[in-house]
């Protein structure tokens, strides 16, 4: 087993060109390693100039190497040498089933340490050695064992195939060119390898490169779970801290209630406690004087009757029997009541507040930013449908087709009173909130209408300007005329280029703040895009002119 082992150590101590021991092994970049004066015979001795190879693995250099010895592999070449030990016997050389045999050999062949391109054979180390030794085959290529030899021979003539036939793409003998592949583009085999070894470079480069940035993004993936873990962890931790706060601040207005009722209940006792009182002691002295006035009734002596009646004082006017009354209701009902508004009030405050909440949790994009789509087969991935609110349409508007269209009639329309509507402007929004990525189209006729987009808190009764579409910080608006557009937002009007159409696409990506309007016909022009921040979502609008105009949300497929 230990011969075994230093057997293995000198087969890779081998020099694959001389197949001898390395003498001043110099290791080439790709990480095979030869003798010095090896390699540099075997590059003297190549075609090409300027570009060199390794016998190997066939990868090229430009410009040539310098060599340097590797002085820790000599010495442990030297150690190997002191060993005494001879070749590996003869049967760890024979060639088994899964090895590529040397055709030279009879018997039992050995296993092949080269093939030939050019006699297709593949030699053993002994009949590989006039490859070295004669200068005719000094010239002619070899490459790692090769069973696949054969595949280099032409089925048609029995020729080695060294042409390249780039008409059609394959490899073929000299004949071909005389026969089937007459009048083809033909190059050198050898030729068209080096061209096709640099496209195969660059690929391999872009490939290297490739992966790096799949490595950079998946990096940031990585950090990106963990700033999403971080923020929910401390996004939960807040909330509870604020819900805590919240719940704190009750239990303190609860007990000040407490504390409030307790200190008036005790005032009131103690007023009604002291009028009782004083009540009693008048009831006292009234029964006092009534015993009195009893006994006088009862005197026979007239003298004594009137000398006890002129001594008697008439009893005090009461002032408190008629103005005493009673509450037939309860006496803190009304505060009940107040802390019951003001739970109905809290309740309305969360339902709202839990909207907004819920709304900015579900629309946390925890994707890399998509790229605006390029074909319409790509916006219309993110069609939406989109109907007309009949509540924000002016009463010179009449919805139709499913309140996907509009027109503007010559007479109002038996709209009833909403706080929504557009009571001055020709003006309607959709009913639907529009956020994350959404792609719309709407199809127009007349002599001019605006697309827009609007918040829901865009003003709405009057003839301000902050009604309009385009002329405040609430909306963006494309007019659409016959000949040209013009875009607005905040009272900023831009006139935008571009081939005139019936049809507009708009896409919005809410996330990202874009804004792009498209003129639709055999192909899509974009015709203007913004870039902003949308701090709401999004209503469509539609703004009209003169009678007869009218404009359509398309059914998209």
């Amino acid at each position: 087993m230990e011969q075994k082992g230093v057997q293995l150590d000198r087969e890779t101590f081998f020099c694959s060109i001389c197949l001898d021991l390395l003498k001043d092994p110099v290791a080439l970049h790709c990480g095979h390693t030869y003798c010095m004066n090896c390699i540099k015979s075997h590059w003297d001795g190549e075609d090409q100039e300027g570009i060199h190879s390794c016998p190997q693995c066939r990868k090229t250099f430009t410009p040539r190497p310098v060599l340097e010895k590797n002085t820790i592999l000599a010495k442990l070449v030297e150690q190997l040498k002191k060993t005494g030990l001879q070749a590996a016997p003869a049967d760890h050389c024979y060639a088994w089933p899964e090895d590529v045999a040397c055709d030279v050999c009879t018997g039992r062949k050995l296993k092949a340490l080269k093939s030939c391109l050019v006699c297709l054979v593949s030699y053993c180390e002994k009949h590989l050695q006039p490859h070295y030794d004669v200068a005719q085959f000094k010239r002619h290529t070899l490459v790692h064992p090769s069973k696949k030899l054969q595949e280099n021979i032409c089925s048609h003539h029995d020729e080695v195939m060294k042409i390249f036939c780039r008409t059609d793409q394959e490899s073929i003998c000299y004949l071909c060119t005389m026969d089937e592949h007459k009048g083809h583009e033909t190059v050198p085999a050898a030729a068209e390898r080096t061209e096709k070894q640099k496209e195969v470079e660059v690929m391999l480069q872009e490939i290297q490169q490739r992966i790096q940035k799949n490595k950079k993004d998946v990096e940031l993936l990585v950090n990106e779970v963990k700033a999403i873990n971080g923020s929910a962890d401390k996004t939960v931790e807040d909330s509870e801290e604020i819900f805590g706060d919240m719940i704190h601040l009750i239990q303190k207005r609860s007990f000040e209630v407490k504390q409030l009722v307790r200190s008036q209940q005790e005032t009131e006792v103690s007023r009604v406690k002291d009028v009782q009182e004083k009540l009693e002691q008048k009831t006292t002295e009234l029964e006092r004087k009534g015993s009195e006035l009893k006994q006088l009734l009862n005197t026979e002596d007239h003298n004594e009757f009137l000398k006890t009646y002129h001594s008697l004082l008439p009893p005090s006017e009461s002032t408190h029997s008629s103005s005493i009354k009673t509450r037939t209701l309860g006496y803190f009902e009304d505060v009940t009541a107040a802390v019951s508004e003001t739970r109905e009030e809290l309740q309305d405050i969360l339902r709202k507040t839990w909207r907004n909440i819920s709304l900015a949790v579900t629309e946390v994009d925890v994707l890399l930013p998509q790229p605006e789509p390029k074909t319409r087969d790509g916006f219309l991935k993110y069609s939406r449908k989109i109907t007309l609110d009949p509540n924000t349409a002016n009463t010179f508007l009449l919805l139709s087709e499913e309140n996907r269209k509009v027109i503007l009639m010559n007479q109002q329309q038996s709209y009833c009173d909403h706080p929504d509507r557009f009571t001055f402007w020709l003006q309607v929004l959709s009913r639907e909130g529009l956020s994350g990525r959404c792609y719309w189209e709407v199809e127009w006729r007349g002599g001019r209408v605006y697309i827009a987009v609007a918040y829901k808190n865009i003003s709405r009764a009057g003839r301000s300007h902050e009604c309009l579409f385009g002329f405040s910080h609430k909306s963006w608006a494309l007019r659409c005329d016959i000949s040209d557009y013009l875009f607005s937002h905040n009272n900023v009007h831009t006139v935008v280029s571009g081939p005139p159409s019936s049809r507009v696409g708009v896409y919005l990506d809410h996330r990202a703040g874009i804004l792009s309007f498209y003129s639709i016909s055999e192909t899509m022009t974009l015709l203007h895009r913004v870039q902003t921040t949308f701090t709401q979502p999004l209503y469509a609008g539609l703004w009209l002119f003169d009678y007869e105009d009218n404009a359509e949300f398309i059914k998209l497929k």
